[in-house]
């Protein structure tokens, strides 16, 4: 079975020799790039499973790597690896396309668990074929062509947009709970927190709601998780 191939975008050579030896120990198969004009060209002649995209970078910052990732690949998961962890970093990352994000300095196992989880693949969310238009308010999502239009328009979905989607379309008006979204969603044990799901949560509302700050169909249950209403 071929090892998943797993870019890391990382300036501070000491923290990404730590990394490379630690998946690789892992049985994964590692490339690095110190900044992201090379991280970019990697990228035009290589197919990742995952990237691990730091954002302070002498170059190019990892924002912009990431928007530039997204415009050609709405799928590859990105974990964004960084020293700046406060809410508006968190949600900037997320808003470039990010699927999770994780502060320096990080807990190895932690930082592993979630390196895995998002290489995790399961079967459970990929829907019938005759299920690919799914229509609510002014939206119409198209799980497997991974797209939707809006009342902003047409936006391409990534890989952990249509699988938080599919859970939500699946339990409709069911409460979910953000273990049970960390589990299938991110591929996480459920004794792992993050504030990602809050984040990726206020991006789907953007694509969403007609009034992202007044949501109607996405609907934060307090202290359990979220709840998916069809009509609003």
């Amino acid at each position: 079975m071929e090892k998943p191939h797993i870019l890391l975008v990382e300036d501070e050579i000491h923290i990404a020799r730590g990394i490379c030896f630690n998946l690789e120990q892992e049985g994964f198969r590692i490339s690095h790039a110190e900044n992201g004009k090379k991280a970019l060209e990697m990228l035009e002649v290589n197919q990742f499973a995952l990237i691990i995209l730091d954002i302070m970078l002498p170059d190019i910052n990892g924002f912009d790597i990431c928007k530039q990732i997204r415009e050609k690949d709405v799928r590859v998961p990105i974990l964004m690896l960084t020293a700046k962890t406060d809410e508006p970093d968190r949600v900037a990352g997320l808003s470039c396309g990010a699927d999770d994000y994780l502060g320096k300095p990080f807990n190895l196992k932690e930082f592993l668990l979630r390196v895995k989880g998002m290489l995790r693949r399961s079967s459970w969310y990929i829907p019938e074929p005759t299920e690919e238009g799914y229509i609510f308010g002014d939206n119409e999502v198209f799980l497997l062509s991974y797209s939707a239009k809006t009342a902003q328009g047409e936006i391409d979905l990534t890989d952990l947009e249509v699988k938080m989607l599919s859970l939500f379309f699946q339990k409709e008006g069911e409460t979910v709970r953000r273990s049970e979204i960390l589990e299938k969603v991110w591929g996480y044990s459920t004794n792992i927190e993050t504030r990602t799901i809050d984040n990726f949560i206020v991006r789907l509302r953007k694509y969403f709601e007609p009034e992202p700050s007044n949501p109607k169909h996405f609907i934060t249950v307090r202290g359990i998780g979220y709840r998916f209403n069809r009509n609003a």
